[in-house]
């Protein structure tokens, strides 16, 4: 393990950082991407991902909380408690910074003394390991990093099988998503790709397309989620594209009894999400 100290901004391991922060193009020339705080990093390194390279904070992050996350680096104090697993390869490098540094390179506020250059992993529709009857959430076009953040939370809630986004230009190692989803980006199969693609994957493999739409539809909780299950939600402003009306199964419907007609697209997820669970407790 080689750990080093830089002081300076100037420093081009601090300026490849803050450039992988903020340019999409960069990460996925590089093949890395960035993320920051100790519960995140934990849940991206049970996921299997490679730590390239760390930036670490001793005057924010104590020595004990770097051992829960990196119980292999030849502390005594480590051992196989922490967050990762024992199989985790030693980290190539590790850059302390003063406080002074860590503050600007930091990407949010009140953060917890820890940044990591983490190697990318190409998430397609062929990564995707699925049993049973599974759970599925698809987004159509739905690109804030805020709105995917939520709804990858509610789909870990719910224990759903994946999240599938139909944008492929959805950066799903973007800053904001990482934050956004604390770290549910990992803890959850995510995968973005086109919506002809994902109709087909989705036939294939024989699960039922779920679309929730105003029209033509009947209310969530009379339609059967307990077999193979795609709920598929779109854009607040103009709902899903005819694609995939024309290719669901079923639409279903959230009811609206005040004067709106929608409601933000996390909200809507997490409800017809936590229907699928309702439905299948039983089945528990």
């Amino acid at each position: 393990m080689k750990t080093e100290t830089v002081t300076s901004a100037q420093n081009p391991k601090v300026k490849e950082l803050l450039a992988l922060q903020e340019k999409s193009r960069l990460r996925r020339e590089r093949g890395l991407f960035v993320v920051e705080g100790r519960r995140e990093l934990g849940h991206c390194i049970r996921a299997g991902f490679a730590v390239r390279t760390l930036f670490v904070c001793p005057e924010i992050l104590a020595r004990t909380e770097f051992d829960a996350i990196f119980p292999d680096t030849g502390t005594a104090s480590g051992g196989n408690a922490g967050v990762c697993p024992p199989d985790t390869p030693r980290l190539p490098n590790i850059v302390e910074v003063p406080r002074e540094l860590y503050e600007k390179i930091a990407f949010r506020g009140g953060t917890e003394g820890i940044i990591a250059e983490v190697e990318w992993k190409d998430r397609s529709l062929d990564s995707l390991h699925l049993t049973g009857n599974p759970l599925i959430m698809v987004l159509e076009s739905v690109e804030k990093p805020g709105n995917l953040g939520a709804v990858l939370r509610s789909a870990d809630a719910a224990g759903a099988d994946a999240v599938i986004i139909c944008d492929p230009l959805t950066d799903l190692y973007n800053p904001n998503l990482i934050r956004a989803s604390i770290g549910a980006v990992f803890t959850v199969q995510t995968v973005a790709a086109g919506s002809e693609e994902v109709i087909g994957w989705l036939k294939r493999h024989n699960i039922r397309i779920l679309t929730a739409q105003l029209q033509d539809s009947k209310l969530y909780y009379d339609t059967d989620m307990t077999c193979g299950t795609a709920i598929v939600t779109g854009t607040e402003s103009t709902g899903l594209t005819g694609i995939w009306r024309e290719n669901a199964d079923a639409h279903i419907r959230i009811p609206m009894l005040g004067q709106l007609d929608s409601l933000n697209v996390s909200v809507s997820a997490a409800i017809l999400l936590y229907e699928a669970v309702r439905q299948r407790s039983s089945l528990l």
